[in-house]
């Protein structure tokens, strides 16, 4: 072979690893999605809208001198404000008026179900479920649906209900026990007993055994089989319910954990393959919990300088909308977190799946 052909044979395998490599898929990676205007300091759970737009509630308890709202990412990714909580709220008891929305969820008609989580600020059965009526793209009235919960949190909608976690059934219990409650979705008014341990909502309940974050369930989400998923946020660890014909609990089994790299079970949400993507807050990740109850961490960072640059900042939830994971971050600073300080503008991230 003489000189030329050498040459000619390398030019041929330096242009076909070239073409090897351009067209590999780049790693996912967290990035910024939008950054939200500096009246929202601490935004939290997400909803999938119909028009791929997204609900933000945006609790602000970072600075409680900005009132709590709800924002709207558009399809386009600029952020606006969707509705505002009059603070004080009119008609709620002194000490627990302010509107501290969580968790949310749209329903097949296109309403709001938010959580109102009150432990801050009482924790004896103050904490509530709300529905927001929504006509032509606007609020038109907001509806109570239950009182009486002490940490209402993450929330999920499946024939005809509404499913809310509750975080601490019992103050006080060691383990911590904690629950998932059941409502119609026509439900109003509620009132639930005292001790709510005994209130008949409830559809099963958790253990937590850890005390660094006494929090137990938290994140919550259904398969397309109609199998409950529940996180255990302060033991990292994954519940999955079955249920029997009439709705009531066939199993509730611990479905996957794994010590040292899933540290909490914030909010979350599945893939049409039903993966399930984890906010891992205590990490600064998002974990992917497979079908087959493994763990793969979708991506983690360490501390955040500079929110500009989309790096996860306490997430809080992962929300799947068509190849994208779109994560909160909450940056309200729990001890042993990654996340050290709170620090202007809030966030949203976005991973994009190589799909």
């Amino acid at each position: 072979m003489n000189k030329m052909t050498l040459c000619l044979a390398g030019f041929c395998a330096a242009v076909a690893a070239a073409d090897v490599v351009s067209t590999r898929a780049a790693a996912p990676k967290a990035e910024l999605l939008v950054a939200l205007p500096d009246y929202c300091n601490t935004p939290d759970g997400m909803a999938l809208m119909k028009d791929r737009s997204i609900i933000v509630s945006v609790p602000n308890f970072n600075d409680e001198t900005k009132p709590p709202v709800l924002m709207r990412i558009t399809p386009g990714n600029k952020a606006e404000k969707f509705y505002e909580f009059a603070t004080p709220f009119p008609g709620l008891p002194k000490g627990v008026d302010r509107i501290a929305p969580m968790g949310i969820v749209a329903s097949p008609a296109g309403d709001l179900f938010f959580a109102d989580m009150q432990y801050m600020k009482d924790k004896n059965q103050k904490s509530r479920m709300w529905k927001l009526v929504v006509k032509n793209g606007k609020v038109e009235k907001m509806v109570l649906v239950a009182s009486g919960f002490n940490v209402a949190n993450g929330l999920a909608i499946h024939s005809g209900n509404v499913y809310i976690t509750e975080s601490v059934l019992e103050e006080g219990s060691q383990p911590l026990t904690s629950a998932v409650l059941r409502f119609k979705l026509n439900e109003e008014a509620v009132v639930l007993k005292t001790p709510l341990k005994n209130d008949p909502h409830i559809v099963t309940t958790f253990k937590s055994y850890k005390t660094d974050w006494n929090f137990g369930a938290d994140g919550i989400e259904f398969d397309s089989k109609g199998n409950l998923f529940v996180g255990l946020f302060g033991d990292g660890v994954m519940h999955k319910i079955i249920f029997n014909k009439d709705g009531s609990v066939k199993s509730n089994e611990v479905f996957t954990k794994a010590p040292g790299k899933l540290i909490n079970c914030d909010g979350m949400h599945r893939d049409a393959a039903n993966n399930l993507y984890v906010a891992d807050s205590a990490a600064n990740a998002v974990q992917i919990i497979r079908p087959n109850g493994a763990v793969d961490t979708l991506w983690q960072n360490e501390d955040v300088k500079d929110k500009l640059t989309g790096q996860l900042d306490q997430p809080c939830e992962a929300l799947v909308r068509g190849n994208e994971i779109i994560v909160s971050n909450m940056d309200w600073p729990f001890p042993k977190f990654k996340n050290t300080k709170y620090q202007l503008p809030a966030t949203l991230s976005v991973i994009k799946l190589n799909k």
